[in-house]
């Protein structure tokens, strides 16, 4: 068995302040997520760690993952507690991956200016995130993300 080690980013971005020049509360925040051009889940984006520079930092790839499949530039905020492990299976081997997820703030960037990775890229509010993400690894993570927030 084969294991992998990724690194990604929750992407938050603030939909404005409010009239008294506040930051808006969590739930007015909108939500980074991407759809993989081939299984087609819905999904924060990741990408293997070291597959681009030998030695590369978690932190990163995270970054550059997001900018990459996104198109978007973000910031890290903090790391997750808990990296999400899960098994799947890629050319019928068995692969256990591992992913650091990064909370990030939007900073700059355009989601049209996506890679072909994903075939669909999107900003969400929190309900639709809880909801149609597709992998139970990734809600997982989506709530601790609040929680940190």
């Amino acid at each position: 068995m084969i294991k992998e080690f990724s690194a990604g980013g929750i992407v938050f971005s603030s939909k404005g302040r409010s009239a008294s020049g506040r930051k808006k509360q969590k739930e007015e925040l909108l939500w980074l997520v991407c759809q993989h051009s081939q299984h087609k889940g819905w999904v924060f984006p990741k990408g293997l760690i070291g597959d681009h520079v030998e030695g590369e930092l978690k932190e990163t790839t995270a970054l550059r993952e997001v900018e990459e499949e996104t198109g978007v530039k973000a910031k890290i905020i903090i790391p997750l507690k808990s990296p999400v492990s899960y098994f799947y299976a890629w050319q019928r081997e068995k692969r256990f991956k591992t992913v650091y997820y990064f909370l990030m703030e939007y900073l700059d960037g355009d989601i049209k200016k996506h890679d072909l990775e994903m075939s669909a890229v999107e900003w969400w509010d929190e309900e639709k995130v809880k909801k149609d993400l597709t992998y139970k690894s990734d809600k997982e993570a989506f709530k601790e993300a609040l929680k940190l927030l």
